[in-house]
């Protein structure tokens, strides 16, 4: 056997290079990996969240209103705006339009000057115990706003607080992390496993050689990607039942909403998952590349979506990618069902985006499909 040669493996390594380069779209997935998970570590990932949309019910507004309201604002974590009544702001609350809702009775001032230390009552969207912690633990801090605005003799010695906040954590009153989690881990673990079942479809009977028994039958683009998606539908419902059952009875997870309504709404999200595997597969040139597409995907989406960081606590650009995430809608959903028991009025605002991510990505598929093998 002939001594260790340089010059051997000087075109050994010429040789792989040639090969890496044949390959661009992996190459950049490979470069661009590391930057996207540096961006969202470094930019996406906050426990604690500023500027939570509040609404504010005020039956008599006055001074001592008008200065709470100012305090709220500047602790940095209320975006105050006016709520006109009780019916809006339950309807907000359960929307998510609405994290908080801070109701100040009437009469308020007068009780305030009588030392009778009133309460105002925040309903608090418990669904994510995580976004709402520090806001209503920064609500302690400001029931002496009003101290210096009291009538001389409540400002001599020492004196109950002019008034107290009573929080009032809905859907989820002892704030378990779990009734959070698992809702969230619905639609995490069918974005995973649906993506990644279909990503490899068409990709995989490419390689195989069974392509061309495929492009030889008389059908459609769009015959083939309903044909290759449906069979996963089944799998991905499967998937959801099983969580649902394990959830309901081991971590006693409530269902307020119609069971009926969350399949159908968990069916729209797999279809458009598999949509987007399908876009992969017909994109990607072999499956090796369709999966590093897929596994690019999977860290955006989760980081994204809300399920593990707050959602409103994420930059305004970060915000509005996750807007065009199907995760984020899912999870909307699937949280407002189980836990608000919304119906479809209160869910068709994060429907219709699933349905519309679905449509383009199959447009994109069936653009994509190649009927020849060249």
């Amino acid at each position: 056997m002939n001594a260790f040669s340089f010059r051997r493996l000087w075109a050994l390594l010429r040789k792989e290079w040639v090969q890496v380069r044949r390959d661009p779209t992996t190459l950049r997935l490979i470069i661009l990996m590391p930057m996207i998970q540096l961006l969202m570590f470094g930019y996406v990932i906050n426990s604690n969240p500023h500027n939570l949309p509040a609404g504010v019910l005020m039956a008599q507004p006055s001074k001592y209103e008008r200065s709470i309201v100012t305090a709220l604002r500047n602790t940095g974590y209320y975006n105050i705006r006016m709520v006109a009544t009780e019916a809006e702001a339950e309807q907000d609350l359960a929307d998510g339009k609405l994290l908080f809702v801070i109701n100040i009775p009437a009469n308020f001032d007068r009780s305030v000057d009588r030392g009778e230390s009133p309460s105002i009552l925040v309903d608090a969207d418990g669904t994510d115990p995580t976004a709402i912690g520090n806001a209503t633990g920064a609500l302690g801090g400001l029931t002496n706003t009003l101290r210096r605005d009291l009538p001389p003799n409540l400002q001599a010695g020492p004196a109950p607080p002019p008034f107290r906040f009573v929080i009032h954590a809905r859907y989820n009153p002892e704030q378990i992390s779990a009734l959070n989690i698992v809702p969230g881990l619905i639609c995490v673990v069918l974005m995973m496993s649906t993506l990644m079942l279909t990503t490899l479809a068409i990709t995989k009977e490419r390689e195989r050689g069974t392509m061309e028994n495929l492009l030889a039958m008389p059908v459609r683009p769009i015959e083939v990607m309903l044909a290759k998606i449906t069979p996963y539908i089944g799998i991905g419902y499967l998937q959801v039942v099983i969580i649902l059952v394990m959830a309901a009875v081991l971590f006693h997870l409530p269902i307020h909403g119609s069971v009926v309504l969350l399949l159908l709404v968990l069916g729209l999200f797999i279809a458009s998952n598999l949509a987007l595997g399908i876009t992969y597969s017909t994109i990607a040139s072999n499956q090796s590349q369709a999966q590093q597409m897929a596994q690019f995907t999977m860290m955006p989406f989760m980081m994204l979506s809300g399920f593990f960081f707050p959602f409103q606590g994420m930059p305004a650009w970060a915000r509005f990618i996750g807007e065009a995430i199907p995760t984020t809608h899912a999870m909307r959903i699937v949280r407002g069902v189980l836990l608000k028991g919304n119906g479809i009025v209160e869910i068709f605002p994060d429907l219709w985006p699933i349905g519309l991510f679905m449509l383009v990505t199959v447009t994109i598929a069936v653009l994509f499909y190649r009927e020849t093998l060249d």
